[in-house]
Protein backbone atom coordinates (compact mmCIF):
# COMPACT_ATOMS: atom_id res chain seq x y z
CA UNK A 1 0.00 0.00 0.00
CA UNK A 2 1.21 3.56 -0.89
CA UNK A 3 2.08 4.79 2.23
CA UNK A 4 1.58 8.75 2.07
CA UNK A 5 2.60 11.42 5.11
CA UNK A 6 0.23 14.44 5.12
CA UNK A 7 1.44 17.48 7.44
CA UNK A 8 -0.75 20.25 6.63
CA UNK A 9 -2.82 21.28 9.34
CA UNK A 10 -5.40 23.04 7.29
CA UNK A 11 -6.14 20.19 5.25
CA UNK A 12 -6.53 18.15 8.61
CA UNK A 13 -8.68 20.33 10.62
CA UNK A 14 -11.25 21.69 8.10
CA UNK A 15 -14.43 19.26 7.04
CA UNK A 16 -14.64 19.04 3.63
CA UNK A 17 -14.60 16.54 0.42
CA UNK A 18 -11.20 16.33 0.17
CA UNK A 19 -11.00 14.26 2.82
CA UNK A 20 -13.51 11.40 1.18
CA UNK A 21 -11.17 11.74 -2.03
CA UNK A 22 -8.07 11.27 0.30
CA UNK A 23 -10.24 7.92 1.72
CA UNK A 24 -11.06 6.61 -1.78
CA UNK A 25 -7.84 6.88 -2.53
CA UNK A 26 -6.48 3.62 -0.70
CA UNK A 27 -3.48 5.07 0.65
CA UNK A 28 -1.90 4.52 4.17
CA UNK A 29 -2.02 7.86 5.48
CA UNK A 30 0.55 9.15 8.39
CA UNK A 31 -0.73 12.39 9.93
CA UNK A 32 2.07 14.94 10.99
CA UNK A 33 1.48 18.58 12.77
CA UNK A 34 3.42 20.43 10.28
CA UNK A 35 5.03 22.66 9.58
CA UNK A 36 7.74 20.52 10.10
CA UNK A 37 11.15 21.52 10.72
CA UNK A 38 14.36 19.96 9.08
CA UNK A 39 15.17 17.65 11.81
CA UNK A 40 11.69 16.55 12.25
CA UNK A 41 11.70 15.66 8.79
CA UNK A 42 14.85 14.03 8.49
CA UNK A 43 13.43 11.62 11.05
CA UNK A 44 10.86 10.49 9.16
CA UNK A 45 12.76 10.42 5.49
CA UNK A 46 12.82 7.11 3.93
CA UNK A 47 9.58 5.75 5.68
CA UNK A 48 7.25 7.36 2.67
CA UNK A 49 6.40 6.68 -0.94
CA UNK A 50 4.53 10.36 -1.22
CA UNK A 51 4.78 13.81 0.96
CA UNK A 52 1.24 15.70 1.10
CA UNK A 53 2.78 18.62 2.31
CA UNK A 54 2.74 22.24 3.29
CA UNK A 55 5.68 24.94 4.59
CA UNK A 56 7.78 21.59 6.09
CA UNK A 57 11.46 22.08 5.65
CA UNK A 58 11.86 19.32 2.50
CA UNK A 59 16.14 20.29 2.31
CA UNK A 60 18.35 18.70 -0.35
CA UNK A 61 18.93 16.45 3.10
CA UNK A 62 15.90 15.22 3.87
CA UNK A 63 14.54 14.70 0.12
CA UNK A 64 18.56 12.44 -0.17
CA UNK A 65 17.22 10.93 2.53
CA UNK A 66 13.91 9.85 1.27
CA UNK A 67 14.83 7.91 -1.44
CA UNK A 68 14.89 5.50 -3.05
CA UNK A 69 11.19 4.67 -1.96
CA UNK A 70 10.05 8.40 -1.88
CA UNK A 71 8.54 8.60 -5.91
CA UNK A 72 6.46 12.37 -5.67
CA UNK A 73 6.01 15.74 -3.14
CA UNK A 74 2.82 16.88 -3.59
CA UNK A 75 2.33 20.30 -2.14
CA UNK A 76 -0.45 22.14 -0.92
CA UNK A 77 -0.81 25.21 -2.00
CA UNK A 78 1.25 27.51 -4.77
CA UNK A 79 4.53 28.54 -2.15
CA UNK A 80 8.12 26.26 -2.94
CA UNK A 81 10.38 28.02 -1.18
CA UNK A 82 10.76 25.70 1.76
CA UNK A 83 10.98 22.94 -1.00
CA UNK A 84 14.47 22.33 -2.51
CA UNK A 85 13.51 22.43 -5.57
CA UNK A 86 16.51 22.56 -7.75
CA UNK A 87 17.67 18.88 -5.64
CA UNK A 88 14.47 17.44 -6.20
CA UNK A 89 14.96 18.36 -9.75
CA UNK A 90 18.56 16.63 -9.70
CA UNK A 91 16.91 13.47 -7.53
CA UNK A 92 14.38 13.39 -10.22
CA UNK A 93 11.72 13.59 -7.53
CA UNK A 94 8.82 15.77 -9.07
CA UNK A 95 6.68 18.24 -7.10
CA UNK A 96 3.45 19.28 -7.59
CA UNK A 97 1.39 22.16 -6.28
CA UNK A 98 -1.49 23.87 -6.96
CA UNK A 99 -1.92 27.11 -8.90
CA UNK A 100 -5.35 28.95 -9.28
CA UNK A 101 -7.01 28.10 -5.78
CA UNK A 102 -6.59 30.55 -3.01
CA UNK A 103 -6.54 33.70 -4.75
CA UNK A 104 -10.27 34.88 -3.70
CA UNK A 105 -9.17 34.17 -0.16
CA UNK A 106 -6.11 36.03 -0.09
CA UNK A 107 -6.68 39.07 -1.80
CA UNK A 108 -9.43 39.16 0.79
CA UNK A 109 -7.69 38.60 3.71
CA UNK A 110 -5.51 41.34 2.34
CA UNK A 111 -8.13 43.47 2.63
CA UNK A 112 -8.95 43.01 6.04
CA UNK A 113 -5.72 43.71 6.85
CA UNK A 114 -5.40 47.02 5.28
CA UNK A 115 -8.81 48.22 6.31
CA UNK A 116 -8.02 46.95 10.16
CA UNK A 117 -4.79 48.90 10.41
CA UNK A 118 -5.96 52.24 8.78
CA UNK A 119 -8.93 52.31 10.87
CA UNK A 120 -7.21 51.16 14.12
CA UNK A 121 -9.81 48.09 13.77
CA UNK A 122 -8.04 45.51 16.61
CA UNK A 123 -7.45 47.97 18.96
CA UNK A 124 -10.40 49.60 19.04
CA UNK A 125 -12.06 46.21 19.42
CA UNK A 126 -9.78 45.50 22.36
CA UNK A 127 -10.79 48.63 24.11
CA UNK A 128 -14.57 47.81 23.57
CA UNK A 129 -14.22 44.19 24.32
CA UNK A 130 -12.42 45.48 28.02
CA UNK A 131 -15.09 47.96 28.79
CA UNK A 132 -13.38 51.12 27.26
CA UNK A 133 -14.84 53.11 25.13
CA UNK A 134 -12.22 54.96 23.27
CA UNK A 135 -12.45 56.67 19.90
CA UNK A 136 -9.44 57.04 17.61
CA UNK A 137 -9.62 58.66 14.52
CA UNK A 138 -8.21 56.74 11.70
CA UNK A 139 -8.14 57.28 7.59
CA UNK A 140 -9.81 56.01 4.38
CA UNK A 141 -8.69 54.03 1.76
CA UNK A 142 -10.38 56.07 -1.16
CA UNK A 143 -7.88 58.24 -3.14
CA UNK A 144 -4.79 57.02 -1.51
CA UNK A 145 -2.04 55.00 -3.48
CA UNK A 146 -1.62 51.39 -3.22
CA UNK A 147 1.08 49.69 -4.43
CA UNK A 148 1.00 46.44 -5.37
CA UNK A 149 4.14 44.65 -5.76
CA UNK A 150 3.75 40.80 -7.48
CA UNK A 151 0.82 40.95 -10.28
CA UNK A 152 0.09 37.26 -10.49
CA UNK A 153 -3.61 36.09 -9.33
CA UNK A 154 -3.10 37.44 -6.09
CA UNK A 155 -1.99 40.26 -6.89
CA UNK A 156 -4.54 41.11 -9.81
CA UNK A 157 -7.47 39.83 -7.42
CA UNK A 158 -6.33 42.51 -4.97
CA UNK A 159 -6.33 45.10 -8.04
CA UNK A 160 -9.74 44.40 -8.28
CA UNK A 161 -10.67 44.94 -4.98
CA UNK A 162 -8.67 48.21 -4.86
CA UNK A 163 -10.32 49.79 -7.80
CA UNK A 164 -13.91 49.29 -6.09
CA UNK A 165 -12.27 50.78 -3.01
CA UNK A 166 -11.80 53.84 -5.31
CA UNK A 167 -7.70 53.61 -4.76
CA UNK A 168 -5.52 54.77 -7.32
CA UNK A 169 -3.09 51.22 -8.43
CA UNK A 170 0.43 50.85 -9.19
CA UNK A 171 2.24 48.07 -9.73
CA UNK A 172 5.41 46.07 -10.21
CA UNK A 173 6.66 42.86 -10.66
CA UNK A 174 8.05 40.58 -13.30
CA UNK A 175 4.63 39.22 -14.79
CA UNK A 176 2.43 42.26 -16.20
CA UNK A 177 -0.92 41.30 -17.85
CA UNK A 178 -1.22 44.67 -20.79
CA UNK A 179 -4.73 43.78 -21.16
CA UNK A 180 -5.55 43.69 -17.28
CA UNK A 181 -3.86 46.86 -16.21
CA UNK A 182 -5.44 48.54 -19.07
CA UNK A 183 -9.08 47.44 -18.35
CA UNK A 184 -8.48 48.63 -14.55
CA UNK A 185 -7.01 51.57 -14.99
CA UNK A 186 -3.24 50.55 -13.32
CA UNK A 187 -0.32 51.21 -14.16
CA UNK A 188 3.24 50.05 -14.06
CA UNK A 189 6.08 51.10 -12.15
CA UNK A 190 9.53 50.33 -13.69
CA UNK A 191 11.85 51.07 -10.65
CA UNK A 192 11.07 49.70 -7.03
CA UNK A 193 12.48 52.89 -5.36
CA UNK A 194 9.96 54.96 -7.63
CA UNK A 195 7.00 52.26 -6.38
CA UNK A 196 7.80 52.94 -2.82
CA UNK A 197 8.18 56.30 -3.37
CA UNK A 198 4.57 56.96 -4.74
CA UNK A 199 3.05 54.58 -2.13
CA UNK A 200 0.62 55.05 0.76
CA UNK A 201 0.14 51.16 1.00
CA UNK A 202 2.27 48.64 -0.12
CA UNK A 203 0.40 45.13 -0.58
CA UNK A 204 3.05 42.17 -0.83
CA UNK A 205 2.11 39.09 -3.48
CA UNK A 206 5.67 38.26 -4.71
CA UNK A 207 7.17 34.94 -4.96
CA UNK A 208 10.08 34.46 -2.27
CA UNK A 209 13.66 33.80 -3.81
CA UNK A 210 17.09 34.93 -3.93
CA UNK A 211 15.61 38.18 -5.37
CA UNK A 212 13.02 39.06 -3.74
CA UNK A 213 14.55 38.11 -0.14
CA UNK A 214 14.99 41.23 1.99
CA UNK A 215 13.19 43.49 -1.34
CA UNK A 216 12.44 46.29 1.20
CA UNK A 217 15.50 46.89 3.61
CA UNK A 218 17.29 49.57 5.64
CA UNK A 219 18.84 51.22 2.34
CA UNK A 220 15.63 51.70 0.49
CA UNK A 221 12.46 51.61 3.38
CA UNK A 222 13.28 55.40 4.06
CA UNK A 223 11.82 56.06 0.62
CA UNK A 224 8.42 55.42 1.58
CA UNK A 225 6.28 58.38 2.36
CA UNK A 226 5.49 59.23 6.40
CA UNK A 227 2.54 57.33 7.35
CA UNK A 228 2.76 54.68 5.03
CA UNK A 229 1.43 51.33 5.69
CA UNK A 230 2.69 47.45 4.69
CA UNK A 231 0.40 44.47 4.11
CA UNK A 232 2.59 41.33 4.00
CA UNK A 233 0.70 38.15 3.00
CA UNK A 234 3.54 36.62 0.71
CA UNK A 235 6.83 35.97 2.90
CA UNK A 236 8.20 37.54 5.97
CA UNK A 237 11.54 37.37 4.69
CA UNK A 238 10.49 39.78 1.98
CA UNK A 239 11.09 42.51 4.70
CA UNK A 240 14.59 43.13 6.48
CA UNK A 241 13.60 42.45 9.78
CA UNK A 242 15.50 45.22 11.26
CA UNK A 243 14.73 47.85 8.83
CA UNK A 244 11.50 47.04 9.44
CA UNK A 245 10.90 47.00 13.48
CA UNK A 246 13.17 50.53 13.70
CA UNK A 247 10.53 51.96 10.64
CA UNK A 248 7.76 51.40 12.80
CA UNK A 249 9.26 52.38 16.37
CA UNK A 250 10.34 55.93 14.56
CA UNK A 251 7.15 56.47 13.12
CA UNK A 252 8.35 56.34 10.01
CA UNK A 253 5.79 53.36 8.94
CA UNK A 254 2.36 54.05 10.48
CA UNK A 255 1.56 49.94 10.58
CA UNK A 256 2.23 46.90 9.15
CA UNK A 257 0.08 44.31 8.83
CA UNK A 258 1.01 40.71 7.92
CA UNK A 259 -0.39 37.11 7.80
CA UNK A 260 3.05 35.86 7.38
CA UNK A 261 6.53 35.98 9.88
CA UNK A 262 10.35 34.84 9.19
CA UNK A 263 9.13 32.16 11.65
CA UNK A 264 6.57 30.56 11.92
CA UNK A 265 5.00 30.48 14.93
CA UNK A 266 7.13 33.02 16.01
CA UNK A 267 9.62 33.24 19.59
CA UNK A 268 8.23 34.74 22.59
CA UNK A 269 10.92 37.64 21.39
CA UNK A 270 10.21 38.00 18.13
CA UNK A 271 10.67 41.50 17.63
CA UNK A 272 7.78 42.80 15.73
CA UNK A 273 5.44 41.04 18.71
CA UNK A 274 3.76 43.96 21.07
CA UNK A 275 4.53 46.42 19.25
CA UNK A 276 1.41 48.87 18.76
CA UNK A 277 0.99 49.23 15.35
CA UNK A 278 1.22 45.96 13.94
CA UNK A 279 -1.10 43.24 12.84
CA UNK A 280 -0.35 39.57 12.91
CA UNK A 281 -2.50 36.72 11.84
CA UNK A 282 -1.08 33.09 12.02
CA UNK A 283 -1.09 32.26 8.09
CA UNK A 284 -4.94 32.07 7.95
CA UNK A 285 -4.98 34.24 4.20
CA UNK A 286 -6.15 31.04 2.92
CA UNK A 287 -7.29 29.06 5.20
CA UNK A 288 -11.54 29.22 4.55
CA UNK A 289 -13.69 26.41 4.04
CA UNK A 290 -13.96 27.08 0.16
CA UNK A 291 -9.83 27.62 -0.72
CA UNK A 292 -9.36 24.85 1.82
CA UNK A 293 -11.11 22.42 -0.27
CA UNK A 294 -9.84 23.79 -2.97
CA UNK A 295 -6.62 23.34 -2.41
CA UNK A 296 -6.72 19.97 -0.90
CA UNK A 297 -8.55 18.60 -3.84
CA UNK A 298 -6.43 19.73 -5.59
CA UNK A 299 -3.52 18.68 -3.63
CA UNK A 300 -4.89 14.91 -3.78
CA UNK A 301 -5.96 14.89 -7.22
CA UNK A 302 -2.36 15.49 -8.26
CA UNK A 303 -1.31 12.62 -5.73
CA UNK A 304 -3.69 10.10 -7.25
CA UNK A 305 -2.95 11.34 -11.11
CA UNK A 306 0.14 11.09 -10.69
CA UNK A 307 0.84 7.74 -8.95
CA UNK A 308 -1.52 5.86 -11.49
CA UNK A 309 0.61 7.17 -14.39
CA UNK A 310 -1.27 10.46 -15.47
CA UNK A 311 -0.36 13.67 -15.74
CA UNK A 312 -0.79 15.90 -12.55
CA UNK A 313 -2.75 19.42 -12.59
CA UNK A 314 0.11 20.87 -11.96
CA UNK A 315 4.01 20.26 -11.51
CA UNK A 316 6.65 22.64 -10.25
CA UNK A 317 10.10 21.17 -11.69
CA UNK A 318 10.35 19.41 -15.23
CA UNK A 319 12.63 16.68 -15.06
CA UNK A 320 14.91 15.11 -17.66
Amino acid sequence: MTRVLLTTTSFQDTPGVHHDLLAAAGFEVVRERGPLPESRMLELAGQFDAYLCGDDALTRAVLQKSLPRLKVVSKYGIGLDKIDVAAATDLRIPVLFTPGVNHTTVAEHTFALLLAAVRNLVVEANHVAAGRWTRITGNEVCGKTLAIVGFGRIGREVAIRARAFGLRVIGYGNYWDEDFARWHDITRVESFDELLAQADFISLHTKLTAQTRHLIHAGNIGRLRRGAVIVNCARGEILELGALVAALKSGHLKAYAADVLDQEPPPADHPLLGLPNVILTPHIGSRTHESVQRQASCAVENLTRFLSGRPPVAQANLLP
